[in-house]
């Protein structure tokens, strides 16, 4: 069993690069269906998800190539094969070859998507929206069974703002006939990075990052080439990461307006925070002040920081408040932070935390953000190596963490 060592006790100090957002690539890997020539992705991040969802599209006959940093995936040969079980079930994200397939194709088989485990994750704002469009949706064997004689345009309110539903009835409705309106759809910046890709392909999209997207169906979609954002919450967990071991750190390569609420948090606790034009640059203090934090949807407090925010919070003077209204159950890292010292306690929604000196430990990572929490926690400790197991979830959305943690002055490194 692999392990993540770190002996902490050190200040960050330096510049990290971010890599392109891998919660944009795990949409626009399967956008790159619709279109019926070779799409070019560039930016794109070397992540395990990242490599199962090349596979999944070689099953279904595309063309992947991948070189450095960039991939071109033709889809001409692409069939819509039905994909009820296999390394589908490793990805949370595997639904939106739903939406891709069945505006090509006008099918889909999936099975029921996997991933991280911290929350169930309903896709029935995705179904209810591939039936407002004219598909006919069933269960069967575990896998989802979508078919459409013809997708025309409709009008879908989501009954809660979801960014896989925004994104999976958006890949539907680019080739459906019509016009279609998403009312109450998701804000975040990965919904419009994936609408500028389809925009690149042909698609006819109106109003992505606002609440209503309008989209006019086209008969067929075109290659293109596209560099993927920055990934804002890699960006946010180093800037963390320099908060808690009052470090010194650049944070390059990204957009300063995407971490708006991270940044006046940050700034709330006495953190110095000073923004450039594509960079971000942190000042650790050595004392910082509790603060209370809501995770929200864009543009609020990303709930993809809650997990390492818990962490920033234990080095804070007094009692921090964190809630989470995105999802009620993402508090498994909590258990784990306890095991270091934290005196934190969870009631409903939020997690009640006191500062207090973290030791180290023996722990455990339970999903992708769990571990980023359990790394930041594991470089305040002054005394002693922490172990983290479950470091492949951690591989799910951290890009050479590893190489960037100690070229960041860190002692951390890998066994097993």
């Amino acid at each position: 069993m692999e392990k993540l060592m770190i002996r902490g006790g050190r200040p960050l100090r330096g510049t990290v690069g971010i890599s392109g957002a891998k919660n944009s690539a795990i949409a626009l890997l399967p956008a790159a269906i619709l279109a019926e020539s070779e799409v070019r992705l560039d930016n794109l991040p070397h992540l395990s998800d990242v490599a199962i969802y090349t596979e999944l599209l070689e099953e279904l006959g595309g063309k992947v190539r991948w070189n450095s940093d960039s991939m071109s995936i033709d889809p001409s040969g692409m069939r819509s094969v039905p994909m009820p079980n296999g390394r589908v079930k490793l990805l949370r994200a595997s639904y939106y070859l739903m939406g891709a397939l069945l505006g090509r194709f006008g099918e889909a088989t999936i099975g029921l998507p996997g991933g991280c485990n911290f929350e169930p994750r309903p896709i029935d704002q995705h179904i209810k929206g591939f039936e407002a469009l004219g598909a006919v949706v069933s269960n069967e064997h575990g896998a989802i069974r979508i078919r459409a004689k013809e997708l025309r345009g409709a009008k879908i309110y989501l009954d809660v703002v979801s960014v896989g539903a925004t994104i999976n009835i958006m890949l539907a409705a680019s080739r459906a006939k019509g016009f279609t309106v998403i009312e109450n759809a998701a804000k975040e910046p990965e919904i419009v990075d994936v609408a500028t890709l389809l925009s690149a392909m042909g698609a006819k999209i109106k109003g992505a990052g606002t609440e209503t997207i309008r989209i006019e169906g086209v008969s067929s979609m075109h290659g293109c080439r596209h560099s993927i954002i920055p990934d804002r919450i890699q960006a946010g967990t180093y800037m963390l990461a320099a908060a808690a071991t009052r470090g010194d750190v650049l944070i390059d390569n990204i957009i300063p307006k995407h971490m708006e609420a991270l940044t006046a948090k940050l700034q709330e606790m006495g953190v110095h925070v000073y923004e450039m034009d594509e960079a971000i640059r942190v000042i650790g203090q050595p004392h910082y002040e509790a603060v209370d934090v809501k995770a929200l949807v864009y543009p609020g407090f990303a709930t993809d920081l809650q997990s390492p925010m818990t962490s920033l919070l234990t080095q804070a003077q007094g009692v921090s408040i964190l809630s989470d209204y995105v999802y009620s159950n993402r508090f498994k890292h909590v258990p784990e932070l306890m095991r270091m010292g934290a005196n934190i306690r969870v009631e409903g929604r939020s997690a009640i935390i006191e500062g207090s000196r973290l030791n180290a430990a023996k722990v455990r990572a339970t999903d992708l953000r769990a571990g980023a929490a359990l790394a930041v926690a594991a470089l305040t400790v002054e005394e002693g190596t922490t172990e983290i197991t479950g470091v492949e979830y951690i591989d799910r959305g951290y890009e050479r963490l590893v190489e960037h943690l100690s070229n960041l002055g860190a002692e951390v490194w890998r066994e097993g």
